[in-house]
């Protein structure tokens, strides 16, 4: 059985429609293996993490997708929510921010290279 993590660090503050596109991309994939049974850990990290407040909102358009997948979501780096303004507003919509690996100058990351180390295969939106 195949093993994949599902980094999303498309920023939708961007407004644009490739960070929308990248969302949904991410979440179509995590939704598809999850059907067949695989292991997914889906997870924001960079600018990424402000998807975290918004795909809880019941209009937005990912929503019902989001939801169909959230069982997977491993957190949010909680390093990049602070440093990209989004830790408040993580914390709001019940986000799990994780600060598991010491990276100098942060407050700690998601540690991506665990999965790669499990031999998870990486997918990056």
């Amino acid at each position: 059985m195949s093993k994949t993590a599902i980094v999303i660090y498309s920023d939708p503050k961007g407004g644009t429609e490739e960070a929308l596109g990248r969302l949904f991309n991410a979440l179509f994939v995590a939704y598809e293996l999850k059907e067949k049974k695989q292991e997914v850990a889906l997870i924001f990290q960079g600018t990424g993490v402000r998807w975290a407040s918004v795909v809880v909102k019941p209009d937005h358009p990912a929503h019902a997708l989001y939801n169909a997948v959230k069982d997977t979501v491993v957190g949010v780096c909680g390093a990049c929510a602070d440093v990209f303004g989004a830790t408040n507003d993580v914390k709001a919509a019940g986000g799990n921010l994780i600060y598991e690996k010491a990276i100098p100058g942060t407050s700690g990351i998601i540690d991506i290279t665990k999965y790669l180390d499990a031999g998870f295969r990486v997918l990056n939106y």
